[in-house]
């Protein structure tokens, strides 16, 4: 966490390497988190995008409360997922998967790990929303129990219930498919 406090001050002051390595640092786990939310590459990546230009937009103000700095970036991205749910539950697609077309893997191989991600995602939109959010910060998220607590403003025993019955919700929903 101390690296983080200097680069965050040094981004503070426009230093464009210390953001990158805050990038870096974050990317990857901010994307997992939002994919995992939004169900789709393409937007999670504009998503993930989005987070990062807001959090550059708006560091200067970012002031330490405890809380380590990821927090801070998985609530905007938090903030950024709703906001995509919530425009495109006013307009639905339809998703084209290219890669069923143009792979040269074994078609078969694609089709089965996509219809376990499919039961995966049915499973998990059956759980509470706060079940849902627990299994995306801990495991898309790579976050210890303690930092999903501050991030959903939960006790650190009310985050290891949560997950606890997310996943036994999970499982039995998947052996039930």
């Amino acid at each position: 966490m101390h690296d983080d406090e200097n680069l965050v001050q040094r981004a503070k002051q426009y230093d464009e390497e210390a953001f990158a390595q805050l990038y870096e640092k974050y990317f990857d786990k901010i994307y997992r988190y939002v994919a995992l939310k939004v169900g789709d590459r393409m937007e999670a990546e504009d998503i993930t995008q989005q987070v990062f230009l807001k959090a550059i937009k708006s560091i200067s103000s970012f002031k330490w409360k405890g809380f380590p700095f990821s927090s801070w970036l998985f609530r905007i991205a938090h903030n950024q997922v709703v906001d995509y749910l919530r425009k495109r539950s006013r307009q639905e697609t339809v998703e084209l998967d290219d890669k069923l077309l143009i792979s040269k893997e074994n078609p078969e191989a694609i089709l089965e790990h996509k219809l376990d991600l499919e039961q995966l995602a049915a499973a998990t939109r059956k759980l509470t929303p706060a079940q849902q959010e627990v299994i995306s910060l801990r495991f898309a998220g790579e976050l210890p129990i303690a930092q999903v607590a501050k991030v959903m403003g939960k006790s650190e025993g009310a985050v290891k219930a949560l997950q606890h019955s997310a996943v036994v919700a999970l499982r039995k929903a998947m052996v039930g498919t």
